[in-house]
Parts: structure tokens; C-alpha cells; sequence
């Protein structure tokens, strides 16, 4: 059960192994050096809003640091994202570097490597545009 007033609303969220591997598998994929960003354009059928997952290794912490991340990465997500991707996933996954980072300058530093990851386009894995 969802709690509602709290967050994203759950259909905005990847939660299962296959979504995300999906992503990794047929999306495109911008790197920096803090962020890894997969983005994947479903079809008609897949729903009408945006989904976001979010991925951090161990690397980065203990499991009170690396919900903080995520927590952080989705808001920063979602203030960056205010155009029309509709019908798209994406998975950010975060690299080791982000940790120190975000523990030093908080959302500021959060929302500044989601939209480098956002905007680049030297980055690109495949070529696809997006």
C-alpha cells in the first residue's frame, strides 16, 4: 500500500527487475562522472506518465546513506524533468564519487549532476538520440 500526501505516486516509480532491465538493455545511456543516466522510450501500452528507478551501489554507504542518495536523486529528478516525457523510463544509478559529493552540498549538488547527466549529449552510449 502506498501511503498517499508522501513522495512521488507509485506509478511513477520502477520497481521491478524487468523494467529496470529493460532500461539497461533497449534504453540509451548519458554518463558523467557522478551519474549514469538510462533512459528508454516505451510504447503506447506502457502508460502515460514518466517512470523513474534509481540505483545505488553499497559502495557508497551504509543502507541510512544510500537511501538518502535515492531520495535526493529522485527529488533533484523531478525538479530537473518538468517537460513533456511522457511514455519514457529512466534509471539513474549513481557512481562512487556522488557519495562524498552529496554528502558535502546536499540537493544543490544532487540536482547540478542530474541535469549535467540530463543535458549532455557528448555522453551518449549508442548514438540513438533521445
Amino acid at each position: 500500500m502506498s501511503r498517499s500526501g508522501s513522495g512521488s505516486p507509485r506509478r511513477r516509480r520502477l520497481s521491478r527487475s524487468g523494467d529496470f532491465k529493460k532500461v539497461y538493455r533497449d534504453g540509451s545511456s548519458k554518463a558523467s562522472r557522478y551519474l549514469v543516466l538510462y533512459r528508454f522510450k516505451r510504447d503506447e501500452t506502457g502508460g502515460a506518465e514518466a517512470r523513474l528507478g534509481v540505483s545505488v551501489s553499497k559502495k557508497l554507504g551504509d543502507a541510512v546513506t544510500r537511501n538518502r542518495i535515492k531520495r535526493l536523486l529522485k527529488e533533484a529528478f523531478w525538479v530537473e524533468v518538468d517537460r513533456d516525457l511522457s511514455e519514457e523510463d529512466f534509471v539513474l544509478v549513481a557512481r562512487p564519487a556522488l557519495g562524498p559529493l552529496v554528502e558535502e552540498k546536499g540537493l544543490d549538488a544532487a540536482i547540478e549532476c542530474v541535469s549535467e547527466v540530463i543535458g549532455s549529449k557528448s555522453a551518449d552510449r549508442t548514438g540513438r538520440s533521445t
